[in-house]
């Protein structure tokens, strides 16, 4: 009887057993799945925050259509990612020794991995900031590990694990070095190329192209060739070692011979009337794309694909996943073909449709543009001291240098005319851009440093602009500011990256298949939220398409209409936002609720920039009108829009005292204040009103009338401020409170005035 109860408890155990092992399995499967997705979806962000590594120089310099420049990039992405099997390596075992971890513990840190990923690459292509793919992997892949490895650690009563020997720390210590390395160096080479090349060249560089275009064009194609060789092709599988070894024997006698051969091709082009530059720029183009495709690919599917491939080698096995070792990690990967070519139809995909691409492009062309732009980055203390110090030194370096050699120098600089109007830069930068960021990217290769192609290609390209006096005295804080708050970014993707992966890892190992499921559900969540606010955000800023269009026709006519359209569609979003201001500082300071002033306070701070942005390029707008035209609005449109940056600087000094009232919790209005304030509100809310819909319907017969009534209103606003005057005289009341109650009075006067100088300007430039 004992034996036989034994007999089928032991059955009783293998069954239990078996279908956990089995429902493990399907949890498993699930997972992989799940991994796949979210790596789909980071190729998607990842390849909109790396397009800075590639197509902002051709899209800078107009080198051909978008569609063309995105068709190319489009080839080499494709050709890269079927040719970079070899670097799925580095999400194996470039960081995790896999012969110490088992099924379970790598599918945390897989998981953790693409979570982390996926969340930090999107909040950084929501910000329009571009960072490295390469080292949110490397870093996510540290963090998880070191998770793992200190509690493998902690439980080694045999003492036979360390820390060397569970992470691959020389790795990491590469990754931190090369992001110092290629930040400072693709700068200041960056800086240094563009004067030498600028100097050669000038901004009317196609008069300076006799015999120089011919070594210019032999080095740049030869760089690029030698970067397509080394970096673009390294990693092929049809690239053996032999081939690779006779390539680096041989490398001074195919540089040679491509210099010789590309000087005579590219000066025969010229003589044929063809740019050579542009050649430069498409070819160094679709080489950085089949660069990054090559090398970052793994950086989406390489963890993913590792999951795959631990979880097909796991089912079936029956064994417990917390004790089946993945040490087949350790050999190099097989990555099917077929895997290749869909992860780069889908990179593709994102390259063409990614709203936030255009996002993380549009900052690296703000911050290396030509001339004037719409600066997307504030001033800051830092920038302010870097720029005056630079100044300062500057003046004496040059009071050494004679000054026959800063006037020549001086006139190899003159802008005029330099790069087409709707052009950020020339095709001489941009071309300078492209070479330098391949031929870094190959220096860094035969040194061993694992540069990142967006972290080189950046920097370049603002070592490149600082040089081309792109940064100028207008300018330069915003840019030196937005610069810093990039490369600052990249730093903080390491420090993120690492903490994030590290915590969602210890979440997912302590908390089990539970804690998996809500992390994947809680990413989810995430990524839907945070691409509907984004979609939200991107419609309200291509609102202003009647900029873009007034900038792309050559008709004055058309010009000035869109002109006067855009103007309208400004003022009536100033004047919407100015009385719901107005409604919530009068609301707020009756009611004496905080959160209304707040509201108000950071509307009016977001108004402000906003307003800013908007009337230079009104301004710009109105130097591409009609000269006559310009001079006979300029007084009226003006008017209007000092007018408008009163109204909210007005609605600023009514905000401020009475947030600093409510929030210090004075006493509130008198019961006679109020009674005595709100018709007048309730007039000037209406005024706004009236005044929002005449600009919206374009019915200037009604001004008039606003005029007067508006001038009515100044009349009752001026005796009951002689009246609040006197009470502050004959009574004894709150001194704080009679203060605040006449300067609230004094501006909506004040606001009255600034609506009917408005109104005039409005109906003056529009006539």
């Amino acid at each position: 009887m004992i034996s036989q109860r034994f007999s089928n408890e032991i059955c009783n155990f293998a069954s239990v057993f078996t279908t956990k092992i089995k429902n493990m399995e399907t949890f498993y499967i699930i997972i992989a799945f799940f991994l796949l997705c979210l790596a789909v979806f980071d190729m998607y962000t990842g390849v909109s925050s790396a397009v800075v590594a590639f197509l902002p120089p051709a899209i800078g310099a107009k080198a051909a259509k978008l569609r063309t420049l995105l068709i190319i990039a489009s080839i080499g992405i494709l050709v890269g990612t079927a040719t970079s099997s070899g670097m799925m390596d580095i999400a194996r075992n470039g960081v995790l020794q896999p012969q110490h971890y088992v099924y379970s513990e790598v599918m945390c840190v897989f998981l953790a991995v693409v979570c982390a990923d996926v969340i930090i690459i999107d909040i950084f292509n929501t910000l329009g900031m571009p960072t490295s793919t390469t080292v949110s992997m490397m870093f996510e892949l540290f963090g998880g590990t070191t998770a793992l490895a200190l509690y493998k650690m902690s439980h080694d009563t045999g003492g036979l694990l360390s820390y060397g020997s569970l992470v691959n720390t020389d790795k990491v210590l590469q990754v931190i070095m090369a992001i110092f390395l290629s930040v400072a160096i693709a700068f200041i080479v960056g800086m240094v190329a563009m004067w030498v090349s600028r100097v050669v060249f000038t901004f009317q560089y196609k008069k300076h192209m006799k015999w120089s275009i011919a070594i210019f064009g032999g080095f740049s194609i030869s760089s690029i060739m030698y970067f397509l060789l080394t970096k673009g092709f390294g990693q092929a599988t049809f690239m053996t070692e032999d081939v690779k070894t006779w390539i680096a024997d041989n490398s001074s006698y195919i540089l040679i011979g491509c210099f010789i051969a590309f000087a005579l091709i590219t000066q025969v082009l010229h003589w044929l009337k063809i740019n050579v530059f542009k050649i430069i720029v498409i070819f160094g183009t679709f080489s950085l794309a089949m660069a990054f495709a090559g090398n970052d690919l793994v950086n989406f599917i390489g963890v993913a694909l590792a999951g795959l491939e631990s979880t097909i080698h796991f089912v079936g096995t029956g064994v417990d996943p917390d004790n089946y070792v993945v040490d087949f990690l350790a050999k190099p990967a097989k990555t099917p073909l077929a895997y290749l070519i869909a992860s780069g139809a889908v990179m593709v995909v994102a390259l063409f449709i990614s709203k936030k691409a255009r996002n993380v492009i549009n900052t690296s062309l703000s911050l290396s543009k030509q001339g004037e732009t719409d600066e997307i980055f504030s001033s800051s203390r830092i920038a302010r001291r870097v720029v005056r110090m630079t100044l300062n030194t500057t003046q004496h370096v040059l009071f050494f240098v004679p000054k026959r050699v800063r006037e020549w120098v001086n006139t190899r600089f003159q802008d005029d005319d330099k790069v087409d109007s709707s052009a950020a830069f020339d095709l001489v930068r941009a071309s300078i851009n492209l070479v330098l960021s391949g031929l870094l990217i190959v220096i860094g290769t035969s040194l061993k440093l694992p540069l990142s192609t967006t972290y080189v290609a950046f920097m370049v390209a603002m070592g490149s602009s600082l040089a081309d006096r792109a940064w100028g005295r207008e300018s330069a804080v915003y840019r030196i500011t937005g610069v810093m708050s990039v490369v600052g970014g990249w730093f903080i993707t390491a420090g993120a990256a690492f903490t994030l992966c590290f915590l969602i890892t210890t979440l997912m190992y302590f908390g089990g298949p539970i804690a998996m499921a809500l992390t994947v559900i809680v990413v989810l969540v995430i990524i839907i939220r945070s691409n509907l606010y984004y979609s939200g955000k991107k419609d309200a800023d291509d609102s202003d398409a009647l900029y873009k269009q007034m900038l792309a026709t050559t008709d004055k006519e058309q010009k000035l209409k869109l002109l006067q359209q855009h103007i309208n569609v400004a003022h009536t979003h100033a004047i919407e936002q100015a009385k719901h201001c107005y409604a919530q500082i009068t609301e707020g300071l009756i009611s004496e609720d905080v959160r209304l002033l707040r509201k108000a306070e950071n509307t009016l701070d977001a108004e402000k920039s906003f307003w800013k942005k908007q009337r230079q390029k009104e301004i710009v707008g109105m130097r591409m009108i009609e000269y006559y035209e310009a001079v006979k609005k300029n007084t009226w449109f003006h008017l209007a829009s000092n007018s408008v940056s009163q109204i909210i600087y007005g609605l600023k000094r009514m905000c401020d005292p009475c947030l600093e009232h409510v929030d210090n919790n004075f006493p509130p209005l008198p019961k006679d204040y109020i009674q005595e304030f709100l018709p007048l509100r309730d007039e000037l809310v209406e005024m706004f009103e009236k005044t929002h819909e005449t600009i919206v319907s374009g019915d200037l017969s009604a001004i008039p009338t606003l005029l007067a009534e508006g001038n009515a209103m100044k009349s009752k606003l001026s005796q009951i401020r002689h009246t609040a005057q006197d009470r502050v005289n004959t009574t004894h009341g709150n001194i704080r409170l009679d203060l605040l109650y006449l300067n609230t009075l004094q501006e909506t006067q004040e606001l009255v005035s600034d609506l009917r100088h408005l109104l005039r300007g409005i109906h003056r430039f529009n006539q």
